[in-house]
């Protein structure tokens, strides 16, 4: 399962920088919004130029698959297309890319169902640094090839904590995690979830908590993935597994963490036990 994937994923990272790259040079310029995503986001050019790459890939390669993208939706490709489901945002961290900051990814999840709990494998591709992440299911994460592990540390007192409050409602959210913020010495959001979750994956950051109920499972299908095979853990906010339909509209909130210490800490101030 791994190499086939693996070679395909490397196919389809080549063909996704390369339909993003002419929208570099003309980061500046106003880019037309092409109507609205499946997800509820408005549609750039570059958006459908990486979606447009994959899908043409996949088809190359001779795949029948359903695909399940922030972009068009749902749509199935070839005569088997039920026995393959291709969850994909195409471009995440579309704003940064944008306005010209350096952090933004192409996310791609597949799986045998339609839900979270049956990806078998993914990747995550750093559309800025060309560096790709994986995870294939019982063997491991990787990142450009390296096998890679969550971080170990379990205090919060020198922990890096990702932390999305990326909401009009952020007066809800915020009294969530005061406590958490009170506690956490290093706090960071770089705007482009699948790539901060990744980076929990390979131990830049210890953990990436998100309450807001907003992000998709198409932003996260692949990342949970990775964060679960670098031996992380992913949660509700209740400590219970994260399962839900890979669908465009479906959204969640989730604790990710690098070891079972410090999520218990971040689970216990974020609902108020300790």
């Amino acid at each position: 399962m791994q190499s086939n994937w693996q070679e395909i994923f490397l196919e389809c990272k080549v063909n996704v920088l390369a339909s993003v790259k002419p929208f570099r040079s003309r980061i500046k310029e106003p880019q037309p919004n092409l109507g609205t995503g499946a997800g509820g986001d408005p549609v750039k050019p570059m958006d459908l130029a990486a979606e447009k790459a994959l899908v043409n890939t996949l088809k190359s390669r001779g795949v029948s698959f359903t695909l399940v993208s922030e972009e068009s939706g749902v749509q199935t490709f070839g005569s088997e297309a039920e026995s393959c489901y291709v969850t994909t945002d195409p471009v995440d961290g579309s704003t940064n890319f944008m306005h010209g900051l350096p952090f933004y990814a192409c996310s791609i999840a597949i799986s045998n169902k339609p839900f979270l709990a049956n990806d078998h494998c993914g990747m995550v591709v750093d559309l800025f640094r060309d560096v790709a992440y994986m995870g294939f299911v019982g063997e491991g994460a990787f990142r450009d090839g390296q096998r890679i592990s969550t971080s170990e540390n379990p205090s919060l007192d020198d922990a890096l904590i990702g932390l999305d409050l990326n909401t009009y409602k952020v007066k809800e959210v915020a009294p969530k995690v005061t406590r958490l913020i009170e506690k956490t010495k290093h706090i960071r959001h770089f705007g482009a979830n699948a790539l901060e979750l990744c980076y929990v994956a390979d131990g830049s950051t210890d953990a990436f908590v998100d309450l807001r109920g907003k992000l998709r499972t198409t932003d996260v299908a692949a990342a949970f993935l990775i964060v679960k095979e670098a031996d992380g853990l992913v949660t509700t906010p209740e400590n219970q597994p994260v399962n839900a339909e890979l669908d465009p509209k479906r959204t969640l909130s989730f604790v990710a963490s690098g070891n079972p210490r410090i999520h218990k800490k971040i689970l216990s101030l974020i609902n108020n036990q300790c």
